[in-house]
């Protein structure tokens, strides 16, 4: 098996696939350092979430009556929309501050991709041409083979002084 894999390699097919490799290794770095970013946001925000929650609780069940209980609780909404509004502005930031680095990792590995990519097409170019003229000079010799015990038996069937003798 593993000539198998050698008969395919090449030092172009190598340096294609570490190429692609480090591609693929730098732009899954910076989509983690994204959902790492995301997470922490994420975490920060339930910690926020829970303690304004268990606040505004103690302050309801310390109301007097119902009147300042759904006061409290509707003086709380406004706060809220607005947090959910910075939340979503902080994951837009973090997605596209993602999608720049992606942007910018892929611009970077580009040139090196591309001239990996052309040497491999030269060399599968090279290989090709070299085996179409391997099996033309194979099939020439076949033919030739094949065409000579003919020449050989009419060449047989001459005399010497060029006539053709029978059978």
């Amino acid at each position: 098996m593993n000539n198998f894999f050698q008969s395919f390699s090449s030092p172009a097919v190598n340096a294609q696939i570490e190429a692609q490799f480090a591609f693929y290794a730098d732009v899954s770095k910076k989509m983690f350092e994204s959902m790492q970013k995301l997470n922490e946001l994420n975490i920060q925000v339930g910690q926020t979430l829970m303690e304004e929650t268990l606040s505004s609780t103690r302050q309801v069940m310390q109301a007097e009556d119902r009147i300042e209980a759904l006061s409290i609780a509707a003086g709380q909404a406004q706060p809220t929309a607005e947090k959910v509004r910075a939340y979503n502005q902080h994951v837009q930031a973090i997605l596209a501050e993602a999608q720049v680095g992606i942007a910018k990792t892929a611009e970077t590995h580009t040139p090196n991709a591309t001239r990996t990519a052309e040497a491999v097409v030269r060399e599968v170019a090279q290989k090709a041409s070299d085996q179409t003229a391997k099996v033309t000079q194979r099939q020439k010799e076949a033919l030739d083979k094949l065409t000579t015990p003919i020449r050989g038996t009419g060449e047989r069937n001459q005399s010497p002084n060029g006539s053709t003798r029978a059978q």
